[in-house]
């Protein structure tokens, strides 16, 4: 038995991963543990042929037996983990700009360390790490992220080529839905605010140019970062907050179709703030404090 065990960090090297994602999966599947600084094996581990053994110069470490490579391969290879790194090499895109990237599509939020996996993320086989000696949060990603259409086409509007999937793009939410054919061309953008954006209301128009004159960055009728074809009415990137003006307010089927868009953003986890008529006159007391709950200082 002692002839063929391996560390942990060689077992990593054989297997072509990086030592920390291994360490992470075996903590991950209750194999060990963190105690302070160090490793430890849980029963899980010691029964999977886990041992502690001490190098005369590097200290304690853990080694294993050949079971625990079974034991791995059965619970899905490691070697296909996606980093931020990978995805640098693979888009040819500088590795700084990555996670600002998954942040704008809400895949991932910055914390004081490091970057942590969101609702959203995790449906896309976001997975949390955190690197082995300073304890700093990442995430790494199965291969699905590599074909994502929300991601390819970010980085391609980000590279200034055109999208792979510019041509096939689908119809909307509002235009496919019952009743609601032609939403876009019964509500022409045809109101023009302050920034140059031409927007669909009055009401609309009043928002617009709230958030330009209040110095928010805000993009208008922007593709919400999911599988489902749905468009919010106002994004903001400070905070990742969506704003949607709710009108047609007797309209039946405008209400079911409200109804599912708030279903979406329930279902990810997405910041809304919900706008009515009633509320267009009173922007300067409303908006600040919906804005500040999601930490966006308006004035």
């Amino acid at each position: 038995m002692s002839d063929k065990m391996i560390s942990t960090s060689a077992l990593a090297k054989e297997m072509g991963i990086p030592a920390k994602i291994l360490f992470q999966r075996l903590m991950d599947e209750g194999c060990i543990c963190r105690a302070g600084e160090a490793w430890e094996l849980t029963d899980k581990g010691i029964e999977l042929g886990g041992t502690r053994k001490n190098h005369p110069q590097h200290g304690a470490y853990i080694a294993w037996t050949e079971s625990i490579r079974d034991f791995l391969s059965n619970k899905g290879s490691l070697e296909k983990m996606v980093t931020a790194v990978t995805l640098s090499k693979h888009f040819s895109i500088s590795k700084f700009r990555i996670n600002p990237i998954l942040s704008e599509l809400g895949l991932v939020q910055k914390n004081l360390k490091g970057w942590t996996v969101t609702k959203l993320g995790e449906s896309l086989g976001g997975k949390q790490f955190e690197y082995e000696q300073t304890g700093i949060p990442y995430v790494g990603w199965d291969e699905r992220i590599l074909t994502n259409q929300r991601l390819l086409e970010t980085i391609s509007a980000v590279q200034g080529i055109a999208s792979p999937y510019e041509d096939v793009a689908e119809e909307p939410m509002e235009s496919q839905q019952p009743g609601l054919s032609g939403f876009r061309e019964r509500f022409e953008a045809k109101h023009r605010a302050a920034d140059g954006h031409y927007v669909r209301s009055r009401a609309e128009m009043l928002i617009d140019n709230w958030l330009y004159m209040s110095e928010i960055a805000h993009a208008y009728e922007r593709r919400l970062p999911v599988e489902e074809e749905v468009y919010c009415d106002f994004y903001l990137p400070v905070g990742k907050v969506y704003i949607e003006f709710w009108g047609l307010v007797n309209n039946e089927r405008y209400a079911e179709r409200k109804k599912e868009k708030l279903n979406i953003y329930a279902k990810y986890g997405f910041n809304l703030i919900e706008l009515d008529d009633r509320d267009i006159e009173n922007l300067d007391d409303l908006l600040p404090k919906k804005l500040l709950k999601f930490g966006i200082q308006a004035y």
